[in-house]
């Protein structure tokens, strides 16, 4: 499960603590994984990634590309931010 595009925050090891670079990683980690659970939250009001796509698949994707504009336009465009 997962890819090589996935990073997840350092754990603290079991007895010790977590250097001061690891919890710095860690919070940079946080603060862009936060960013993007917001935009699947936004994603999830129009309520097409959250239940089962009941017209044809072949209109999915031109769906879904919609949705992501208005969630752009919902956002004023903001520019992501370097993930």
């Amino acid at each position: 499960m997962g890819g090589d595009n996935m990073t997840t925050p350092k754990k603290k090891p079991r007895n010790k603590e977590l250097t001061d670079e690891q919890k710095e990683a860690n919070k940079k980690l946080s603060s862009k994984r936060i960013f993007v659970e917001h935009i699947i939250r936004i994603i999830k009001i129009f309520r097409i990634a959250s239940e089962r796509f009941r017209l044809h698949k072949d209109t999915y994707e031109k769906v879904i590309l919609t949705i992501c504009g208005l969630v752009r336009l919902r956002i004023d465009s903001l520019i992501l931010p370097n993930l």
